[in-house]
């Protein structure tokens, strides 16, 4: 029997911490998974885990590159390009006010459902919260200020 996910979900202004937040939460799991909006948003995190962490258990996964060590315990990822059913301890989404995106919308919605992490946390700006994005996974879960 597993455990329910906890999901926790991070909202506070530009430049406030959030996506750093999720990265030091992330960390403090054995294995995780962040999907972020763009790629070279995903290089620059990417760059400071394998900084933390070193490149053996850091993998990249992109629409454009695909770096996967044998011994991989925290994937960085686009949103697009997240890994489904690998059994993360922690699973993050960046940017998750995207979901109500025409265009890429279905994409962020549907990872964020992926229930394959003991803790998920998702960050977005006040204005566009996920509760506004009819995202009910959010019910009864944790709203953190940043």
């Amino acid at each position: 029997m597993t455990t329910p996910s906890r999901v926790t979900a991070v909202l506070g202004p530009t430049n406030t911490g959030k996506t750093h937040y999720a990265i030091e939460r992330m960390l403090a799991y054995r294995t995780g998974v962040i999907g972020l909006p763009l790629r070279l948003l995903a290089r620059e995190v990417y760059d400071k885990i394998v900084a933390l962490r070193g490149p053996s258990v850091v993998a990249l996964v992109t629409g454009e590159e695909r770096i996967v060590p044998e011994r991989t315990q925290y994937w960085v990822c686009t949103v697009e390009a997240m890994p489904t059913g690998i059994g993360a301890d922690f699973l993050a989404v960046d940017e998750i006010q995207l979901c109500a995106d025409p265009e890429r919308g279905h994409v962020f919605k549907r990872r964020q459902r992926c229930r394959h992490a003991s803790s998920n946390a998702s960050a977005s700006t006040p204005r566009s919260s996920p509760r506004n994005v009819n995202a009910p996974f959010y019910h009864q879960n944790q709203i953190r200020s940043r």
